[in-house]
């Protein structure tokens, strides 16, 4: 499920593939950690390799290669990263010829540090760079190291229809932009993933049509910050645009629009949108279209208004409370969801009650939450000191988790004697007998499956819930 990968993207833990089967092909194992467009990305490296004679397997133990697609947001997800290449070196002293691989946001970071002093993969490639891994594998193959972390101006992989891996066979990912411009004080992505920059939109309605005649219904637009999409004819986001380009330019809201006329039965959702950037014309797209969901993620990060100077994030709490109240007027049933950093680089009690006071006020359905993580390189490391004890951080982090905790209980239960829209997604985790899938609102819903299917689109009333499940009958 999306929501799932999403989920397990930012609690930094893994997505492995599932396998396929080709008599006398080479076997490649591709784990991935991070973010949900690591996921995506897993899915193009599929492609280019499978087109080179590699197949999938989910057993690491067969694989001719293997690769493990990284993340470098927070320590914990780099340090699983490392448990997990000190196994596959167990398993290489076994079988000389197995090639190992860090690819992503770590690959980018740490690469002399991989390949000159752990000495613990084979080769090391970054996030513009998965069309070089033919090359670099026969490079490896030749009894040398191979790496390529060059970043690019202008790659987007529009042109490479992605292998879906370890999916639902319903919900699908498509990347929309590539690269970050936003300098955010905490934020290693602008540096491992280089500048901005925008696909295609031709190319976004090609895989969302391809996607429906495949049987899928439901797919998400990918990007750090999808607010800032901009097609104005080179991929680039302009600095400094002409009128004549943005006559001519295709925007986020109209984008939207473009994939949500593909058909009325393919569901779109978003990930990830920035407050600075959100602006009226989205909410009024979303508003328009019944098949985009009224589901929002919009990260606050800390309800304080200097942390988020000192962040970079480019609004204040005011903005911010703003653009909450535009998506309840314009969209009132929307779901919201944030991302809250505890502990932040100087953060005091009372700037710390702001963001609790925050979430109260906003009522969010969801928030992914984390305690300060310093990352070298970063703006924060080099001008901030990391100051906030970590007894403290845990502490408010354990205030967030608590009080998100009542927050979603409250908010599902709102959805009690309704009837919802849901997508089957597939059989319910703890029963057999019953179907699960989600509503408009990212809000996952279960309910007896009867003669149902994944991909039917089911009204269930809602009769019962637990903090984040309604539970009901088929009307």
């Amino acid at each position: 499920m999306e929501n799932k990968l999403i989920d397990e993207a930012r609690q930094g833990d893994a997505l492995v593939v599932t396998g396929t089967q080709k008599p006398g092909s080479r076997k490649m194992y591709i784990e991935s950690y991070g973010c949900a467009m690591n996921f995506s990305d897993s899915e193009i490296v599929a492609s280019v390799l499978t087109d080179k004679g590699f197949v999938t397997t989910s057993d690491y133990k067969e694989a001719d290669l293997i690769l493990i697609n990284t993340c470098a947001i927070r320590d914990n997800a780099e340090q699983k990263v490392r448990n997990r290449l000190k196994e596959y070196n167990i398993e290489k002293r076994k079988k000389p010829s197995l090639m190992i691989g860090v690819m992503g946001c770590m690959a980018e970071r740490l690469k002399e540090k991989f390949l000159e002093e752990e000495k613990i993969v084979d080769i090391v490639v970054g996030p513009d760079s998965y069309r070089s891994l033919p090359s670099l594998i026969e490079t490896v193959e030749g009894g040398q190291k191979a790496v390529n972390v060059l970043l690019s101006r202008d790659e987007t992989y529009a042109d490479i229809n992605p292998v879906r891996l370890g999916g639902n066979g319903i919900s699908a990912f498509i990347s929309i932009t590539r690269g970050c411009d936003n300098m955010c004080s905490f934020c290693v992505v602008p540096f491992t993933r280089g500048r901005e920059r925008s696909r295609d939109p031709e190319s976004i309605v090609s895989e969302a049509r391809l996607l429906f005649d495949q049987g899928y219904r439901e797919v998400t637009l990918l990007g750090q910050n999808v607010d800032s999409y901009q097609w104005t004819g080179g991929g680039l986001k302009k600095d400094n645009p002409s009128p004549d380009v943005l006559a001519q330019a295709t925007t986020f809201a109209q984008l939207l629009e473009k994939v949500a006329l593909v058909n009325p039965l393919l569901r779109i959702r978003f990930s990830t949108s920035h407050p600075k950037d959100m602006n009226d014309e989205v909410l009024y797209t979303m508003a328009r279209y019944e098949n985009i969901c009224d589901y929002i993620h919009l990260p606050v990060q800390s309800g304080n208004t200097r942390l988020l100077e000192m962040m970079n994030r480019g609004y204040t709490r005011e903005w911010y409370m703003e653009r909450i109240n535009a998506i309840r007027r314009i969209i009132p049933h929307c779901g919201i969801s944030t991302d809250i950093i505890t502990g932040f680089c100087s953060e005091t009690d009372e700037e710390h009650k702001d963001t609790i006071s925050l979430m109260e006020w906003a009522q969010y359905d969801f928030s992914y939450m984390f305690a300060y993580s310093e990352r070298p390189k970063t703006l924060a490391e080099r001008k901030y000191k990391d100051d906030v004890p970590e007894e403290t951080k845990k502490q408010r982090l354990y205030e967030v988790v608590a009080l998100q905790q009542k927050l979603s209980g409250a908010r599902t239960k709102l959805g009690l004697g309704k009837v919802h829209r849901v997508l089957v997604e597939g059989i319910s985790k703890k029963s057999d007998e019953m179907l699960s899938g989600r509503n408009s609102q990212n809000t996952v819903v279960v309910f007896p499956k009867g003669e149902f299917k994944k991909g039917d689109y089911v009204n269930v009333l809602a009769e019962r819930c637990t903090v984040a499940t309604l539970i009901g009958s088929v009307v």
